[in-house]
This record gives C-alpha cells, sequence and structure tokens, in this order.
C-alpha cells in the first residue's frame, strides 16, 4: 500500500485554496461526505425546474393585481418596455436559455474543470447561479426584460452548467465499486430542488408582496443568498481522491465486462467515436420524451380529467366556471410536483440499479417500459382512471430522471474515469437540444389539435404515440452502442503523463488506499447528511401534501 505522503495528498506551497491541489483528501477523510457536498450544489442549480412559479407574478409587476398588458408589443419592444407588464410566453424562454446554457457551459469548460478541480468550479457556479438571480432581481426592480434574461438565464445558466457536471468526475473516482449509485445521488438533487425551491418562492414571495409590489424582486435577492452560501459550503466540502485511490479491500473485478473498459479515452478524441454519439441520442431522445411532459403536466392532467378532479364526472373542461377551474388547477400543481418527486427518487433508483443490472440494460428499461406506458397513457386517459394515468407518469418520469443519473456511469463504462467529467459536459448538448425538441412537439401538436377542433380530453393522444417513436429510435441507438475501439484507448504512458500532471508529483502514481477506508457513516457525515436531507425531507411532505389532493 502507498504511503499517504507519496499519495501527493499535500497541497505545494504555491496552491491557492480553490485548487484542485489544496482539496486532495488526506488519510482518515470520509469519502460519504463528498456526495452531500454535490447535493448542497445541486438541490440550488435545481431551481431551475421550479421557475414557472414566477411567471405570474412576473406577468404582473407593474399591475400587481392584475396584469397591464400591451396586446401588440413585440417581443424586441417588451425587451425594454418599462409600462408594460410581460407576457408569460416571454418569460417562459427563461428555460430555454437555461437549459441551452447549461449544455454549453458545460461543454465548453468541461476540460477545465477536469484541471481546475469541483471546488473552484462549484465556486464559480455559485457566483454565478448566485450572482445572477441578484442580477434579475434588479432586472425586475427597474422592469427591464433584457437584465433578468441576462442575470438568472445567461449568467445563472452558466452556472447551472458547472454546477453540474463539478461532482461527477469527483464522484465516479471516489465510489469505483458504485458508479452509478454515486452520481444518482447527487443528480437526483438538481430533480428535486423544486419540490424545494418552489414552495419556499411562493411564501417569500406572500411574505415580501405589498401593494405596490409582487414580491419577486425580494424573493430572487433573498433566494440568491441562501444559494450562493449552500453552494460554497458545498465547493469547500469537495474533496478530490489521490491519484491512484481505491477504497480499502476493494480490487476491481477480475471477471471482465465487455461493456465496462479497463482503459482511458482521451477527452479530444471521445466525440470522434460512435459511441460518443449513440449515448448522445439515447440521452437526447430519453429527456425530449420526458422534458416535453414536465413542461406541460398541469394542464394535460386539467384538459384530460377536468370535472372528474372535483367530483363532477360528465362535466369537461370548457364547462368548468373560473371557480372550479382554479381549483383544478390547484389539484394538478400537485401532479406536477408528485412527478418532480419520482424524478429525484428515479435518479437514485435506477442509477443503483445499473451497478447490478448494467446501464446498457437498464436503457433498455427505459425505452421498453416507457414506449408501452406512452402508448397504454390514451387508454388510462379513456378509462378515466386517474390511478393508473398518473401512476404511468410518475413510472416515466422517474425513468427521465434516472436517465440523467445513470449517463455519467455509462460514459465512464465506456470511456473510463480519467476525462468522465468533461465528457459528459460535452454530451450534456443533448439536454440542451432535448429542451427544444420535447416542448415544442408536446406544445406545437397540442396547438395544431385544438386549432383541429379536437376534445381537450383527447388533446395529447397523437403526442402520446409521436413520443413512442422518439423512444423506438433511442432503443435502437442504445442496441448499437458496443465497446470503444482500441484505436481511442490512451497508451499507459500517456495515463501515467496525464495523472502526473495532475498530481504534480511523478511519485503519486501507484495504488493504495493512503490511509482513506471506505468510509461511513460516522457523526460528521451524519450530520453533513441532515443539513442537505432537512430540507428535501421538507420539499417531499410538502409534495405530498399536495398530490394527495388527486385522488
Amino acid at each position: 500500500m502507498a504511503s499517504v505522503e507519496s499519495a501527493g495528498a499535500l497541497p505545494s506551497a504555491q496552491a491557492g485554496i480553490f485548487d484542485r491541489e489544496h482539496t486532495v483528501a488526506k488519510a482518515g477523510f470520509n469519502r460519504w461526505l463528498v456526495p452531500p457536498a454535490a447535493l448542497c450544489i445541486h438541490l440550488c442549480i435545481g431551481m431551475a425546474y421550479g421557475f414557472s412559479v414566477f411567471w405570474l407574478p412576473l406577468s404582473r409587476a407593474i399591475g400587481v393585481t392584475q396584469s397591464q398588458a400591451c396586446p401588440d408589443m413585440t417581443l424586441v419592444q417588451e425587451l425594454f418596455t418599462t409600462s408594460c407588464d410581460w407576457k408569460v410566453a416571454s418569460l417562459g424562454w427563461m428555460y430555454t436559455l437555461f437549459f441551452v446554457l447549461l449544455g454549453g457551459s458545460a461543454a465548453v469548460w468541461g476540460g477545465w474543470l477536469e484541471r481546475a478541480g469541483p471546488r473552484k468550479a462549484g465556486a464559480v457556479a455559485a457566483c454565478c447561479w448566485g450572482g445572477g438571480l441578484l442580477i434579475a432581481a434588479f432586472g425586475v426592480y427597474v422592469h427591464q426584460l433584457w437584465i433578468t434574461w441576462i442575470g438568472a438565464g445567461v449568467i445563472g445558466g452558466i452556472g447551472l452548467g458547472l454546477g453540474y457536471i463539478s461532482p461527477v468526475s469527483t464522484l465516479v473516482k471516489w465510489f469505483p465499486d458504485r458508479r452509478g449509485m454515486a452520481t444518482g445521488m447527487a443528480i437526483m438533487g438538481f430533480g428535486g430542488d423544486a419540490m424545494i425551491g418552489a414552495p419556499l418562492a411562493n411564501l417569500l414571495m406572500n411574505y415580501f408582496k405589498t401593494p405596490t409590489s409582487v414580491g419577486v424582486w425580494e424573493t430572487f435577492v433573498t433566494m440568491g443568498v441562501i444559494y450562493f452560501v449552500f453552494m460554497m459550503i458545498g465547493a469547500f466540502a469537495y474533496r478530490v481522491a489521490p491519484v491512484g485511490w481505491q477504497p480499502e479491500g476493494w480490487t476491481p473485478p477480475t471477471v471482465k465486462k465487455a461493456m465496462i473498459s479497463e482503459h482511458h479515452v482521451h477527452l479530444d478524441n471521445a466525440h470522434k467515436t460512435p459511441q460518443f454519439w449513440l449515448v448522445w441520442w439515447v440521452l437526447c431522445l430519453n429527456v425530449s420524451a420526458g422534458i416535453g411532459v414536465i413542461g406541460m403536466a398541469s394542464p394535460m392532467l386539467q384538459e384530460i380529467f377536468a370535472g372528474k378532479l372535483i367530483g363532477l364526472p360528465d362535466v369537461s373542461f370548457n364547462q368548468l366556471d373560473a371557480t372550479q377551474k382554479a381549483t383544478v388547477a390547484g389539484i394538478a400543481a400537485g401532479f406536477a410536483g408528485l412527478l418532480s418527486l419520482f424524478n429525484i427518487g428515479g435518479r437514485f433508483f435506477w442509477a443503483s440499479m445499473s451497478d447490478h443490472i448494467g446501464r446498457k440494460a437498464t436503457y433498455y428499461c427505459f425505452f421498453l417500459i416507457g414506449i408501452v406506458l406512452y402508448a397504454l397513457a390514451p387508454t388510462f386517459a379513456a378509462m378515466g382512471s386517474k390511478l393508473l394515468f398518473v401512476g404511468a407518469f410518475a413510472i416515466i418520469l422517474s425513468m427521465y430522471g434516472g436517465g440523467f443519473a445513470t449517463v455519467p456511469a455509462y460514459l465512464a463504462d465506456l470511456f473510463g474515469t480519467q476525462f468522465v467529467g468533461a465528457i459528459h459536459g460535452r454530451l450534456l448538448t443533448a439536454w440542451a437540444t432535448a429542451g427544444i425538441i420535447g416542448p415544442v412537439v408536446v406544445n406545437y401538436i397540442r396547438e395544431f389539435q385544438l386549432a383541429a377542433g379536437v376534445p381537450r380530453d383527447q388533446l395529447y393522444n397523437s403526442t402520446m404515440y409521436i413520443l413512442c417513436a422518439m423512444l423506438l429510435a433511442g432503443l435502437i441507438c442504445n442496441f448499437l452502442i458496443k465497446p470503444v475501439d482500441h484505436k481511442w484507448n490512451m497508451s499507459p504512458d500517456e495515463v501515467a503523463r496525464y495523472q502526473a500532471e495532475l498530481a504534480r508529483n511523478e511519485s503519486a502514481i501507484q495504488h493504495g488506499s493512503f490511509g482513506i477506508g471506505r468510509g461511513g457513516l460516522d457523526a460528521k457525515s451524519a450530520l453533513f447528511w441532515a443539513f442537505v436531507g432537512v430540507p428535501l425531507a421538507w420539499g417531499v411532505w410538502k409534495t405530498l401534501e399536495s398530490a394527495v389532493k388527486i385522488f
């Protein structure tokens, strides 16, 4: 076993507090402190999913009690107006900015993250996300939509990308024995913050609102500060494993698996392989199907079940009065929250399951089960069964989240662990693409069906079958994924030179536990898990409180 000193654990004299060398773990470190550090960041940036809670209040930022609309105003005029309220559709472009910038920044700066380390990336993400909300608050205060877009959408979107990928490579290296579970624990946070952030935002807006303010800019400031603090705690808690570290008593499996490579593919070559693009399409198609449903979950339940949600089975959506529609909308919000709960649970469940059945088999489950459930959804709707309909989409959203959490381990299996964070960053351009494809497919088909006079309870039938076709294409892509050709693998000398550069110490390239065991639930890790677990539990409770009204 290599000595602690040979692990390169001590930072160099020149290393700054944010530099990678300063974050190399020392003897006695507990690796189970790393997942809650990642959750500190992911539970903050995941509020991107819950941002729609601000749309209606922002649409009456000037009128306060009712929107001061200017119907003939163009989008360009809307960016600079100070006398007219913004349209909900224009505010919705924030989602596009979030996910396009997330994918773009992850792809551009993924390589830098591998060299700089997760602490520096996490700190930059905290500044961008927290600072972006502060800039957005100023934009709301002076009523300039372009400032709000730049603050939360552009600067905040860059923070989303860096924060999202900051723990991936680190966790894969800390948990070589449980790759899927490790990334699932962290990435589940991104799917779960909407459960915390949305009700928190509602509480804050109600607290801050006055006769002259809807309370949004004050809420942005408060949440920006809270998120900055939480994310910096996570960034400072990050530790990277010494080069060559492996859990005490653990050795790589002697039984070789065809889909798990023992070699590493350089970042510059990964995108040249067919495997990268097949996984890209696998993720894109799985996410496109799920993200379209997320965006329309609330209106979909309202239009399909309408009066059935409030004990009036023969009343269609158009026959509901304003009070009844408000009640139905509140119930549908519980449906959206329930989907969020399954989104986060699926990230942990499916990623952990992939450690046992393999990543390829896990994606086969996503596509095959998804095709069946999407195909049956119109039947469940026609039967009027809320239980079957909601259950089907709950499972679908669990697989949507599971796809995100499983893909880092899939990449590590195919391309090795050395550059997995940066490769994952480039792959997230698939998410940015899906963020456009999914909502466009669902929203525009709905509008086309409405224009054609299709009853509201049947608006989504054709959409479900189109989503089935998308999942079928993803199934074929997954089938075509084979091990990476050996010509793309780095030689042992190339790997050693790269690791020596990271460790800044040639003697560090050894294998052992370096005095760092497998870790476990000691007092320190229990407190850190409680620190992230308590707000998460509160979010789950609030979600279940709303969701129970569906039935």
